[in-house]
């Protein structure tokens, strides 16, 4: 409606955002009827809902008529110029259509060819590496098995070069270093799916390594250079050349032992313990300390045979001595798998030391040895024969052939390459105390 054509219909109340209809209709029956009357009456404000629509229905209906010109010229000037983006939508659909074909031709067709270049070219270049990995790994296995027929092969018995231990060990750290490494992207990257390399490390690999380890602790459980029984005539003294013999040996055992120690990855070489080498060496000074223990507590109980036994102990303790000397003068070799060798350890000794949490190998025997010993000697003198009245009678004798025992098993073996080389016996007088006071101590009582 427009501004100049008066109106009784109240436009703003219907345009209202708030308008209700139901508010609405019911002020309209209120204002034509009395709430009171009964029944109302709805055929007024009916008749006057039906007046409004009829006018406002013959409002529209001139509006319609008087711009019916005006609506046509709009609607046939919005008609064509919808025609015309149309075309133009037409025309750069086409131009976009036929840039499509030409860039599936000139790209996607050979894009999707060039893909499949990329991952043949990929897969080829991972079968190259591959291939690579295998051949180093099947050349590192024939090396192994080169260098352990210098050492007599498995299950060999012939030991032609004993270096050829840690050059096997060597060898065999590159193949773990290899298997270790099978990330993807890594050097060893697919090698557990390739049949001929499982073969490897079932037939060769492993049992290698098993066997040279084997080796190495065969020859540290084998190491003796004392000469003390020799001097009794019990048997042959250990030439130079033997000694020395010996003593390369063990160090290359030592060597293969700390080269073959498991190594678990990220493994810093202040966290490495070398398991191997740690578990020959005490199992080296548990069978000394065995071996003695028995012999000890049988020779107290027949006291004849103590002078013998001493000389035994002394032996094997000497044994320890020289065994120490010689860990403390080894250096561990260069280890492939960690990260920082100048933080290894500066020799086998003092891993040793750690572990047995003792100052030094000899004192660690005579204390174990002590502590053990005390228990046998009161069993002997439990039993009330004649072994215990003998022992008991004897035992100023017993007491200053053991702390002899001691002062001559705590010293370097005698020999050419020793010659000058005996430790001061009064830094044993300790020890010799605890052993004495081991078997006079159920003795006093």
């Amino acid at each position: 409606m427009s501004d100049g054509e008066p109106s009784y219909i109240d436009y703003e109340a219907f345009l209202d955002p708030a308008f209700s209809a139901t508010s609405f209709a019911n002020t309209l029956i209120l204002s034509t009827n009395n709430p009171s009357d009964t029944p109302l009456d709805l055929s007024t404000p009916l008749s006057r809902v039906l007046f409004d629509v009829q006018e406002i229905d013959t409002h529209i209906d001139t509006l319609t008529t008087k711009s019916a010109l005006p609506l046509l010229q709009h609607t046939r000037d919005h008609a064509e110029s919808s025609g015309n983006i149309l075309l133009e939508v037409e025309g750069q659909v086409a131009s976009l259509t036929e840039s499509y074909k030409t860039l599936q031709k000139e790209v996607i067709e050979r894009y999707e060819v060039a893909e499949q270049v990329r991952l043949t070219a990929d897969r080829l270049c991972q079968t190259v590496k591959l291939g690579r990995s295998v051949a180093r790994c099947l050349m590192l296995g024939r090396q192994l098995e080169v260098r352990m027929s210098e050492l007599g092969g498995i299950g060999g018995a012939k030991k032609e070069d004993h270096r050829a231990m840690v050059r096997s060990a060597d060898t065999l750290l590159s193949l773990r270093q290899i298997f270790m490494a099978s990330k993807p992207g890594e050097e060893g990257d697919g090698l557990d799916k390739v049949n001929v390399i499982n073969t490897l490390k079932n037939e060769l690999v492993n049992p290698g390594e098993r066997s040279i380890s084997s080796r190495a602790q065969q020859v540290v459980k084998e190491f003796s250079i004392s000469s003390l029984l020799a001097s009794s005539g019990q048997s042959s003294s250990n030439t130079y050349a033997q000694t020395e013999d010996t003593k390369s040996r063990t160090t290359s055992a030592l060597m293969t032992l700390y080269l073959l120690s498991p190594t678990p990855p990220n493994t810093t070489t202040d966290e490495f313990q070398p398991t191997l080498v740690l578990n020959a060496l005490q199992d080296y000074l548990q069978t000394a300390l065995k071996s003695s223990l028995a012999s000890m507590a049988r020779s107290l109980a027949t006291l004849p045979t103590l002078d013998r036994t001493l000389l035994e102990v002394s032996a094997r303790c000497q044994n320890i001595v020289a065994l120490e000397t010689l860990l403390g003068s080894t250096k561990p070799p260069t280890h492939p798998l960690l990260d920082d060798p100048e933080k290894a350890p500066p020799n086998f000794l003092q891993p040793l030391l750690q572990a047995l949490d003792t100052p030094s190998l000899p004192s660690y025997f005579w204390r174990s040895l002590a502590s053990n010993l005390s228990p046998r000697i009161q069993e002997i003198m439990n039993s009330r024969g004649v072994s215990s009245r003998t022992l008991r009678s004897n035992k100023d004798r017993v007491r200053d052939a053991v702390r002899e025992c001691v002062n001559r098993g705590s010293q370097l073996p005698t020999g050419p390459m020793n010659k000058g080389r005996t430790l001061m016996a009064g830094n044993w007088e300790r020890e010799a105390a605890v052993m004495v006071g081991s078997i006079m101590g159920p003795l006093g009582r």
